[in-house]
């Protein structure tokens, strides 16, 4: 351990030679996972897994799949690049990013050398100038179709250039800051230094076909200080709907720009459109820059597209992207079920953004939008053996429907990897979005058993938390301060249990709860001040005091805004931060013909064998038949069995169902 803590001082000091040059950040500033340890049934048995089973699965699948053989041919200058797409590398690059935060909090010698021989072989595949692209350098001559024949000269459209050059910034600094070691760093700054030398004002300009490589400059200059690395993120930032010219009347994507969104200037767009992956890093990457600079067109900006995401274009499970035709974002309004596509990617990007967007504002409706996201349509995009994969995330399957391209089943691993790999980054940087600081002000912004170490003053607060949420809504605080010492305390609301269902109107519970969360200090319960969505405590705390919040767990009906067609006269069933869907497996086959009347109640119980654990809900309900002669219908009542709509598709292949009809009438006779 002393050697990770080593590590961390060595990145303390080596980001304090241009600390100076760092004028403004999020005043609001996330407490590092490494300070945070998380003890509890659900998430830690995930990040668990994804050290022992999904990382070392991820490594073996990007040897398998010749990822670390393009590497090994671009050093020898020689050989044919031999997986689909260039931007491959990323895959690697991904995966030593998450195996690196592991390594952060869990040290493991034999992972460690690993990585470092991983590297040597990244390292020996850069050419003398920086540039590190395999496939480009193992043929110069013939190169990838998608990457154009010299270098960036295809960088807009389909090339990926700069895509792999950000995931590489990223994976860099995670592994300086977890190891102190300079190997990989070193390759990503040679490389942003070839970046410096070709773009910019009096250079080439381009927008980058695939955002992140913002993002990943944003990471380096936090790092060095050095500007230029945050002015070179803006100057990308900046050519979006200026380098080249659409027919902006077209409805079409590709034609009009939208699909990159480089439609228009990035101070003028109000609209999350294109494709969302691609979306969410460039607005994470505009809230990075806007928080740096204190640029108010970037800020109002990314305030309009939030507004437009939240409010007309995310599914009632946190999913974002619903159109497969580009992995994008339809119309407003435009959220198909049976076509759902909701890319795992766009998820954890989801995430991201939502984080920034909270530590620029400080408002708990941007962790609401994030909680969602995490505890339904991100989990469900890894299988809970660690090791197969949902690249979409459907929101019905039903057996006599084509659903095309979107899966029904898990899969090991994809042509495209990015969503496995970015799944094996995001886990083990979990903890890092628990808790906040802002001076004296603790957030406390995610509800996971485990401890934090915070520092305030040069003093320490180790803060405690013990609950068994998701599935209980009791939460206890233990506040362990080195000395008796002023604080305040920042505990988040959550939008569901102040009859939210979502901090916009897109979403609405159908009934009022009437029930109020309940807090309490040391037994003692207290009324509470609410800003922006927190509950604020303020007074001098001492050591084992203590903090209670009770949340009120009632199973919820949810309706969609009426501007949502595809979802009118259903309703969905949420509990605490978790959405429920029916799967065939406990429905007697098929859940296509269920009707959820509306005077129907749930009870709940927590199943330990079903599932790795969850708590499922059970209720009676209308089941429609079709005698054989397909002329007769009839319901039955029968108990209708709910799961998390996380862990569906574990246990085979069959239908699945989050929206449910009120009456016969919605009934899609045809699934039946």
């Amino acid at each position: 351990m002393n050697k990770i803590c080593n590590a961390g001082i060595t990145a303390l000091l080596f980001a304090a030679v241009h600390a100076s040059a760092q004028q403004e950040d999020y005043s609001i500033k996330a407490v590092p996972f490494t300070q945070v340890s998380l003890a509890d049934r659900l998430w830690s048995s995930h990040i668990e897994t994804n050290r022992t089973v999904t990382i070392p699965a991820s490594f073996e699948r990007c040897d398998k799949t010749g990822r670390v053989k393009n590497f090994i041919m671009a050093a020898k200058r020689s050989g044919k690049f031999c997986t689909a797409y260039p931007f491959d590398d990323t895959d690697i690059y991904k995966t030593i990013e998450g195996a690196s935060y592991s390594l952060a909090v869990h040290p493991d010698k034999k992972l460690e050398a690993y990585l470092d021989s991983l590297i040597t072989i990244i390292g020996n595949a850069q050419e003398p100038d920086g540039y590190l692209y395999t496939a480009r350098t193992i043929d110069p001559l013939h190169p990838h179709p998608w990457s154009g024949a010299t270098r960036w000269v295809n960088e807009h459209d389909n090339s990926h250039e700069l895509y792999d050059c950000g995931h590489l910034y990223e994976a860099a600094v995670a592994h300086f800051q977890a190891t102190g070691k300079k190997n990989l760093l070193n390759i990503a700054l040679k490389n942003a230094d070839l970046l410096l030398n070709t773009f910019g004002t009096d250079k080439l300009h381009v927008a980058p076909g695939h955002e992140v490589v913002e993002m990943g400059l944003v990471k380096l200059y936090r790092v060095t200080g050095k500007k230029e690395y945050l002015q070179l993120a803006k100057f990308f930032l900046d050519q979006r709907g200026r380098t080249r010219k659409y027919d902006d009347k077209s409805k079409n994507p590709w034609v009009n720009g939208s699909y990159w969104q480089d439609n228009e200037p990035v101070v003028d767009q109000d609209e999350a459109e294109g494709h969302a992956v691609r979306a969410m890093y460039l607005y994470s990457a505009m809230t990075d820059v806007a928080a740096l600079t204190g640029d108010t067109a970037y800020l109002h900006a990314i305030d309009r597209i939030w507004d437009n995401m939240a409010g007309d274009k995310i599914y009632v499970q946190g999913g974002i992207g619903a159109i497969g035709d580009g992995e994008r974002f339809g119309a407003n309004y435009d959220l198909p079920n049976a076509t759902a596509y909701n890319e795992t990617c766009a998820a954890i990007g989801s995430i991201m953004w939502n984080q920034r967007m909270f530590q620029l504002h400080g408002d708990s409706k941007y962790i609401d939008v994030m909680e969602k996201t995490l505890y339904n349509n991100l989990l469900s995009g890894v299988g809970l053996d660690g090791k197969t994969f949902f690249y979409t995330n459907a929101m019905e399957v039903k057996d006599s429907h084509s659903h095309g391209d979107l899966e029904r089943e898990r899969s090991g691993w994809f042509v495209c990897s990015c969503c496995p790999t970015n799944m094996v980054r995001f886990l083990p940087s979990l903890p890092g979005y628990v808790y906040a600081q802002q001076g004296s002000d603790i957030y406390v912004n995610l509800f996971i058993s485990g401890s934090a170490e915070i520092k305030i003053d040069k003093k320490t607060v180790q803060l405690i938390q013990q609950n068994d949420y998701p599935w209980n809504g009791h939460l206890l605080f233990k506040v362990i301060p080195s000395r008796t010492m002023p604080l305040t305390f920042r505990i988040r609301i959550p939008g569901w249990a102040r009859d939210e269902a979502m901090p916009t109107d897109l979403y609405a519970f159908q009934h009022a709860s009437g029930k109020k969360p309940e807090l309490k200090i040391n037994g003692k319960p207290v009324e509470y001040q609410l800003e922006k969505g927190y509950a604020v405590i303020s007074r001098k705390w001492k050591k084992n005091d203590a903090i209670e919040l009770e949340l009120p767990m009632d199973v919820r009906r949810v309706v969609a805004n009426d501007k949502v067609k595809y979802d009118k006269g259903k309703t969905a069933l949420q509990r605490g931060p978790v959405m429920y869907c029916a799967e065939w497996k406990d429905n007697y086959g098929k859940t296509s013909n269920i009707i959820l009347p509306v005077n129907t109640s749930f009870s709940a119980e927590y199943k330990n064998d079903l599932l790795h654990g969850v708590l499922v809900l059970q209720g009676p309900a209308q089941f429609v038949n079709i005698d054989a002669s397909g002329l007769k219908l009839n319901t039955e009542e029968k108990t209708m069995t709910l799961i998390p709509y996380y862990s569906w598709a574990n246990r085979g292949k069959g239908e699945m169902e989050i929206w449910f009809p009120e009456s016969v009438k919605a009934v899609d006779l045809l699934s039946n």
